[in-house]
């Protein structure tokens, strides 16, 4: 086989080894001794030729590295776009918050120009930082419900609470916070997903022990310096004349109770069981309450509105309604502001007016069908005595007092007749 038609490796393989002939002849003794040569070199070579060959064989000329996508390509050239600008954007962002802060400035100075100071709107608007009245009442979550909910339920909870510390810290009057038996997955969740934020809540205290526990704790928080004043719905509904040992009372709430709850007391404790179960543990808070001897009350739901569901409310909404009864001082007001609307919750004063109103409409609707119905009578007798009244007998072209002929002669001179303004009633 001649060497044009051999394949490229075996060419490279036979360069390389005439070369390693040359190599082995010029270094050979000058006595003519004849060593063996060693070929253990030789013997690896085409192995390694080969292996090389074999790794650059897919590669093609000019490749620097393994081949992409152009979609790769293009997500790559765009996330080093968005890399080289992330300075341009922390400049235009803060060129942002200054003009943002820049316009809050001028809007609260604007009612100090139309004068406006002593307006409710003005004080909300140059007060957007501070904290609402501390009134002396403290809300207690009980926890310790960690084995009856699911994984979804835990975290619905979770979310409950932390909407109860925003709505507290929002409201014009606050309560004191606090939840016990805090710990197991409940604590889980608050320390990884929530990464301790529960740590910096203000006006919000975590508790391993039971509620009983920090019921007795809470009357000497409510006492000190930082317990809260009396205003809001407290001062308006503040008897004088009461026991002053009844104000420090301790209510767990549940909707299973007997007894209605009519006004909050100042210095008193209310528990609300921290639990999502969609119903499956009925009345599980009540006998909680009840084994410890506590006091039990349910929110007047019934007495101020006509709902159409089961009168039993998330966590955050019991809150939510004790703070608006603070704010406004009427169940009725606080239930509709915070009780979804697809509950169908409707005031019972509302319908009272409503059902005077619709029994006031009917009365009237029926006098006037009187009223026409005697208008109606006057017209017929009217119409009767305007005029001869004439019968023809049924299954007879005759008539009483005469025959049909007679009768068409009678209204002919009627018709004649200035004075006739009646015509006669034919028969249909």
């Amino acid at each position: 086989m001649d060497s044009e038609e051999r394949p490229a490796k075996m060419r490279k393989l036979d360069h390389t080894l005439e070369n390693m002939d040359t190599e082995i002849a010029e270094s050979a003794p000058a006595d003519g001794a004849s060593d063996p040569p060693d070929t253990t070199l030789v013997d690896e070579l085409p192995h390694a030729e080969m292996s090389n060959d074999d790794e650059n064989h897919d590669k093609l000329p000019g490749d620097a590295g393994p081949k992409i996508s152009k979609n790769q390509l293009k997500k790559q050239r765009r996330l080093e776009r968005w890399e080289a600008g992330r300075e341009d954007r922390k400049v235009v962002r803060k060129e942002k918050i200054k003009a943002k802060k820049e316009r809050i400035r001028e809007a609260r100075a604007q009612p100090y120009a139309e004068g406006e100071e002593n307006s409710g709107e003005a004080i909300k608007r140059r007060r957007p930082g501070i904290l609402g009245t501390q009134v002396p009442i403290t809300v207690i979550f009980d926890c310790d419900f960690n084995d009856l909910m699911f994984d979804t339920e835990m975290k619905s909870m979770g979310l409950q609470i932390t909407r109860c510390y925003s709505d507290n810290r929002k409201a014009p009057f606050r309560a004191h916070l606090a939840l016990s038996s805090f710990g197991g997955k409940m604590q889980e969740r608050f320390d990884g997903i929530l990464a301790k934020q529960y740590t910096s809540w203000k006006g919000f205290q975590f508790f391993s022990e039971d509620f009983v526990h920090v019921a007795e704790q809470s009357k000497e928080w409510m006492r000190g310096k930082d317990g809260g004043d009396i205003a809001g719905a407290l001062k308006q509904n503040d008897d004088s004349t009461e026991d002053t040992e009844e104000e420090g009372e301790v209510v767990y709430l549940s909707s299973d109770s007997d007894v209605t709850l009519e006004r909050l007391k100042p210095n008193s404790t209310y528990i609300i069981g921290g639990l999502v179960d969609r119903n499956r543990h009925k009345g599980i808070c009540y006998r909680r309450a009840k084994s410890r001897g506590i006091k039990t009350a349910k929110l007047p739901i019934g007495q101020y509105l006509d709902m159409k569901s089961r009168q039993i409310l998330a966590t955050n909404h019991v809150l939510e309604i004790m703070l608006k009864w603070l704010e406004l001082g009427d169940w009725g007001k606080a239930f509709m502001e915070v009780i979804p609307r697809r509950k169908g919750g409707v005031l019972r004063s509302e319908l009272e007016e409503g059902g005077k109103e619709g029994e006031q409409g009917e009365g009237e609707q029926q006098d006037e069908q009187e009223e026409g119905g005697q208008r109606d009578e006057q017209e017929e007798d009217t119409a009767d005595n305007s005029g001869p009244h004439i019968h023809f007998k049924e299954g007879d072209n005759s008539a009483e007092g005469g025959t049909a002929k007679d009768l068409q002669s009678y209204a002919e001179d009627e018709a004649s007749t200035p004075s006739a303004a009646v015509e006669p009633r034919l028969p249909e």
